[in-house]
């Protein structure tokens, strides 16, 4: 069998060498964001210049190189494309058989004002998801529930994006800690409990930050009573799971927490002016000035607006009293069972089951990928010892999370009364339009994994090890720049953990704290890699719209980045007593 280490510096000049291997990532963005090139063209030409990049500078063989990229496409497809499918088919259903409208207005009984709206949907409920599902679940769910409710489709897709942060280090049941404590040989309950000692502060912080990111300061100010409880009440259940149960159900006891309070709370407190979007308010003025008395002068215009008036009037109301409790909760019952579904799907036992059942080689972890399993090495200083990559593919057709969403859209649509050949026909419609989407997430997993084998990835992560005591600072970068790359935090746990442990006992800082700092700064990578911004905009119909959604994301992930790696640098100098040694999960 062939065998390959990879070279962390091929052309005698680290500086150089980084620049190479950053290139798949400069083409990628700089034709997304700059030239405004369709994305599955950018994701075709990154990749095809990751590979080249791989064989003729890194020295990678091209049957590794080519194998490589086509077992990052097949993850793609199974792993995260099918997930966005699944859920864009359900939210289609629900708009096929009208109960997104009454989703729609039942939400703005509880609220009409888009701020507590958005913090309801986009960070509550999209909490939960990731907790349930994540790879791109929470983004495509609650972007496409938010333009149900009225949102435009640009501020779904870039607020979900910005939303989908503080709970993503615990995302799919806890797979990034386990994954981290696996690659780093430390325990668990310690890399729960930091990064649960870090990611609280940041979870007060995006509430404000994201209806802010919508808002000016003062109509921001306005709500902040709304805004703290959804902070306080998710930092607060996220810290205490973390630390003191285990690591798989952080997000959803603390997306349910969140949600419950300030449903709760917005019984008793409102703000003092409901917040609309410029159009909605431009429509609501002309509603009160029909409604306004008119002059008698012209009898005739006078009736066509009193009987115009009468009809918008009706229009908004009607709806709203219309519904009663059975309705609405007939309404709300696809996104109910989606989460029933993804929970399921979730669980260990009814995962491993379900595998031993149905998924071809699950005993053994998976199908070996030709040519490639076992034949990547992986040499010092990413890691302590030359070791081999696996590269087993999983075809878990069965417990894989978009197939627990894809079952629920079928059981919800059938429910709601859609009949079996209804339900094909919407299908290939979604299918339709998002086959763009579909190439583009596929050839951005493809080239990520290309970046893995290679070992571009940790020539990009070694270049922020060169810098010194502000390591602490610049090592969340490393965690952000992986999930930048792959769009996953698992997969940069899995791609950095080790360089951050052999960095951090290099520089005599704790292990624990900068693999946890991997995680919790990978958390603000996640709005700007290219497969999430693809998700939001094929999930919000907006696909050709990717390069202006990076813009507006780039420097607010950039800068929550940055929070994170302030608060790393004071556990490290300021406040080391806080971080955790030998804990102890209770069950």
């Amino acid at each position: 069998m062939m065998t390959w280490t990879q070279v962390y510096d091929p052309l005698g000049h680290w500086w150089l060498s980084t620049l190479v291997a950053a290139l798949p990532i400069v083409v990628l963005l700089g034709l997304l964001a700059g030239l405004k090139v369709r994305p599955h063209w950018c994701a075709i030409a990154g990749a095809t210049t990751a590979v080249l990049c791989a064989i003729f500078v890194f020295g990678m063989p091209s049957k590794l190189a080519l194998a490589s990229f086509l077992y990052g496409g097949a993850f793609g497809l199974l792993k995260i494309v099918w997930i966005v499918i699944a859920a864009v088919f359900l939210y289609d259903i629900s708009v096929e058989t009208g109960q997104f409208e009454i989703m729609k207005q039942s939400v703005a009984t509880i609220t009409p004002d888009r701020r507590l709206q958005l913090l309801l949907v986009a960070f509550c409920f999209g909490a939960f998801i990731e907790g349930a599902a994540g790879f791109g679940a929470p983004v495509a769910i609650a972007g496409a529930f938010m333009i149900g409710l009225g949102f435009k489709p640009f501020h779904a897709a870039a607020l979900n994006l910005i939303a989908n942060t503080a709970p993503v280090a615990w995302g799919a049941i806890g797979t990034p800690v386990h994954t981290l404590a696996v690659v780093t040989a430390l325990p668990e309950s310690d890399l729960n409990a930091m990064i649960g000692r870090i990611l609280p502060f940041t979870a007060v912080i995006v509430p404000f930050w994201l209806v802010r990111a919508m808002v000016s300061w003062s109509e921001t100010f306005e709500v902040l009573p709304a805004i703290l409880v959804v902070g306080l009440s998710f930092a607060g259940m996220q810290f205490f799971w973390s630390n003191y149960m285990d690591s798989n159900l952080v997000d959803i006891a603390a997306g349910v927490t969140s949600m419950l309070a300030t449903v709760v709370f917005l019984r008793f407190w409102k703000p003092k002016r409901v917040w609309r979007f410029e159009d909605e308010r431009e429509t609501d003025s002309a509603l009160k000035n029909a409604a306004a008395p008119l002059s008698p002068a012209n009898p005739i215009i006078a009736d066509q607006m009193d009987e115009e008036w009468d009809v918008r009037k009706l229009q908004q109301t009607a709806p709203v009293t219309r519904h009663t409790g059975a309705q609405i909760a007939k309404a709300w019952l696809p996104f109910a069972i989606l989460s029933v579904f993804v929970l399921l799907w979730g669980l260990p036992t009814i995962k491993i089951a379900m595998g031993k059942a149905t998924t071809p080689g699950f005993k053994t972890g998976g199908w070996e990928v030709p040519y490639l399993h076992k034949a990547v090495f992986r040499a010092q200083p990413v890691v302590l010892k030359p070791t081999a990559e696996n590269a087993k593919f999983d075809f878990n057709w069965l417990t894989a999370t978009g197939t627990g969403c894809f079952l629920a859209a079928i059981f919800s649509g059938l429910i709601l009364g859609v009949k079996p050949g209804k339900l094909v026909q919407i299908f290939g419609h979604t299918l339709f339009r998002m086959r763009h989407a579909i190439v583009a997430m596929s050839f951005m997993l493809g080239l990520g994994y290309v970046t893995r084998y290679s070992g571009m990835d940790a020539v990009l992560g070694l270049a922020f090890t060169r810098t010194g005591w502000l390591f602490p600072f610049f090592g969340t970068y490393i965690g952000w720049l992986g999930v930048a790359l792959t769009g996953s935090d698992t997969s940069s746990n899995a791609l950095f953990g080790g360089l951050q442990r052999i960095t951090a006992e290099q520089l005599n800082l704790s292990p624990i704290l900068m693999c946890a700092t991997n995680s919790a700064g990978g958390v603000m990578g996640k709005m700007v890699d290219a497969q999430s911004i693809c998700v939001a905009t094929a999930a919000t119909n907006q696909v050709g719209n990717e390069g202006m959604i990076f813009r507006y994301v780039f420097w607010h992930s950039v800068a929550l980045a940055a929070v994170v790696g302030v608060i790393v640098m004071l556990y490290a100098y300021v406040f080391p007593q806080f971080i955790p040694h030998g804990l102890t999960f209770v069950h």
